[in-house]
C-alpha cells in the first residue's frame, strides 16, 4: 500500500472547537497527515462549566472513535482538556485506555499530554492559566497537583466565556494571560484548552518570560511526535520541541 504520508494522526475534536485543527495543521511535522472527527457530549447553548465538561468526558464516543479509526491512524489524540481534567488523573488515563482498546492504536489525551510534557522537561513548579470558568479552572489546578506539580500562580480570563468565545480570544489576549500567570518560582507556564490560540503566541511568550510554555495542542503533538519517533520540524512551536531529534543531529 502506498500512503501519502508516513504517519497518520487521528484527532477527536469537540464540535464547537475552531482552533485545534488549524493549530495541528500549522505545526504538522514532515511526512505526517492529520485527520479529524468531531465529538459532542455538551450543549452549545450552555456555559462550558464543570457539569458540561464532566458530561462531555462521560459521553459515549464509540461511533466517533470508529469513524476516525477508518483512516487507519498511527495514533489518536483526544482533543479536549477540560473533559477529562474535571474528573481527575485516573479518569484521564482510563479514557485513553478505552479509546485505545476500541481503536487498537496508541491514544493521547490533551490533559495527559500536558503532564507528560512537564515531566519530560522536569518542571515541577508551574504558572497556570486558562479560559475556563472558575470551578473548571480549580479542577485543572487540582489535576496538576495530583500529578505531583506545584501550581505557584494561576489566573483566568476573568469572566465567563461561551464555547465560541473561548475560541475567539486572540494571541494578544493569551500573551497577556501568560504574563499574569507567571511567577518567579514558575519553571514553565501551562496554558490549557484546545480551543485557545496559544500556538501563535508561544514564541513571544517564551521570549518575554525566558521559560517554556506548555499548551494543550502543542503538548499533544509533542507527545505524539515522541511516540512516533518524528524529527523536529521547522513549524513546531516552543522549547519543548527541542527534545525531539533534529535532522542535522543524525
Amino acid at each position: 500500500m502506498t500512503r501519502r504520508s508516513r504517519f497518520r494522526i487521528g484527532v477527536l475534536v469537540p464540535f464547537t472547537n475552531t482552533n485545534l485543527e488549524p493549530d495541528l495543521e500549522m505545526m504538522r511535522p514532515p511526512d505526517t497527515s492529520v485527520h479529524f472527527t468531531r465529538i459532542g457530549g455538551y450543549s452549545i447553548e450552555n456555559t462550558p462549566d464543570q457539569d458540561e465538561m464532566a458530561a462531555m468526558g462521560e459521553a459515549d464516543i464509540t461511533d466517533a472513535i470508529k469513524l476516525i479509526t477508518a483512516v487507519r491512524p498511527d495514533v489518536i489524540l483526544y482533543g479536549c482538556t477540560s473533559a477529562t481534567l474535571t474528573h481527575g488523573v485516573a479518569f484521564d488515563r482510563s479514557l485513553a485506555a478505552q479509546i485505545r482498546k476500541i481503536a487498537g492504536v496508541a491514544t493521547i489525551t490533551a490533559a495527559g499530554s500536558i503532564v507528560s510534557a512537564l515531566q519530560l522537561i522536569n518542571a515541577r513548579n508551574v504558572g497556570f492559566a486558562s479560559p475556563y470558568v472558575g470551578r473548571v479552572n480549580d479542577k485543572a489546578i487540582s489535576f496538576l497537583q495530583h500529578a505531583k506539580f506545584q501550581v505557584v500562580n494561576h489566573t483566568d480570563i476573568g469572566r465567563e466565556l461561551s464555547s465560541h468565545e473561548q475560541g475567539e480570544l486572540t494571541p494578544d489576549d493569551i500573551f497577556d494571560l501568560a504574563l499574569e500567570a507567571d511567577h518567579p518560582e514558575a519553571e514553565a507556564i501551562v496554558l490549557a484548552c484546545t480551543d485557545l490560540r496559544v500556538v501563535e503566541a508561544i514564541p513571544r511568550i517564551e521570549t518575554a518570560l525566558a521559560k517554556p510554555v506548555i499548551s494543550s495542542n502543542q503538548a499533544m503533538l509533542f507527545v505524539a511526535s515522541k511516540l512516533l519517533g518524528l524529527e523536529k520540524g521547522e513549524a513546531l512551536a516552543g522549547r519543548i520541541f527541542d527534545h525531539l531529534t533534529c535532522p542535522r543531529d543524525r
